[in-house]
């Protein structure tokens, strides 16, 4: 009892509290003034600029996830653990120094950036470095999500599926997808997640132009550092209920897993 009551103290400490502040904050002069700082311009701006880099780091993690894990997991060649281990790079790389990776490669200075130039490409300070830093950061989390499973679900049942006449994507879509679809779910919404809430990387490669390279959380840092507060927690807010939501959704992911998982075991 008092092991529980110390763990729900320390969560109510270092995340309730906290929250709770966030929206406080937001909040403290009123909705009119929280809603002016949400539909602000550079508001607007950064929160378009998030998605769309969103919407495009996902789905190209999304497809890079499912291939890694599926060669991973299925098949036995030279350099596999290389692979694997290349995977995991960005969970041990700062998100700093990937950032200056990108400037070091595709900065006006870089190794590429003259060429770059010539070709009249801007990659840093721009919408592009801040995608390419983004995939960075967020790459390993469907391939990690999956690579374990598919390990465990082993190729007996694509095994079957080929000796029964189906094509290579038949088998993925009638046999592997089936499988994976929570896990993958699952990997999904955290990547978009950090997608969404990514500071270090983006914050090196964007050059903090306002209204044109910075994204929600850069935008954040910009209104507290000029101390407005309100407009800053009003925007912090919107990734507080991103993280809010993919709580949620995460918790129905597992139970909806947990429950695939105990059907698959009764099936067999």
């Amino acid at each position: 009892m008092a092991l529980t009551l110390l763990a729900l103290g320390f969560l109510a400490l270092v995340v309730l509290l906290p929250l709770a502040a966030v929206f406080a904050e937001a909040f403290r002069q009123g909705v009119d003034a929280y809603l002016a700082a949400i539909v602000e311009p550079d508001a607007i701006a950064a929160i378009r600029l998030t998605l769309i880099v969103a919407a495009i780091a996902v789905p190209l993690n999304l497809l890079f996830g499912v291939v890694a894990a599926w060669t991973i997991a299925k098949f036995e060649f030279r350099g596999k653990a290389f692979l694997t281990t290349l995977i995991d790079l960005p969970f041990s790389v700062s998100p700093v120094v990937s950032g200056l990776i990108y400037v070091l490669l595709y900065g006006a200075h870089g190794w590429l950036g003259p060429w770059l130039q010539e070709r009249d490409v801007q990659v840093i300070f721009a919408v592009p470095g801040i995608v390419l830093a983004t995939v960075f950061i967020t790459f390993p989390f469907v391939a990690r999500e999956l690579i374990p499973l598919m390990q465990e679900q082993g190729i007996e049942d694509e095994e079957a599926a080929l000796s029964m006449g189906a094509s290579g994507w038949q088998m993925f879509w009638r046999v592997t997808f089936p499988n994976i679809r929570w896990s993958l779910l699952y990997g999904v919404l955290l990547m978009n997640a950090r997608a969404m809430g990514e500071f270090g990387a983006v914050s090196v490669v964007s050059g903090h132009i306002r209204g044109e390279t910075n994204t929600m959380p850069l935008h954040v840092e910009i209104l507290y550092n000029e101390y407005n507060f309100v407009a800053a927690f009003a925007v912090a807010s919107l990734l507080a209920l991103l993280a809010l939501v993919t709580l949620a959704a995460k918790s129905f992911l597992e139970w909806r897993h947990a429950d695939a998982l105990a059907a698959n075991h009764r099936a067999h």
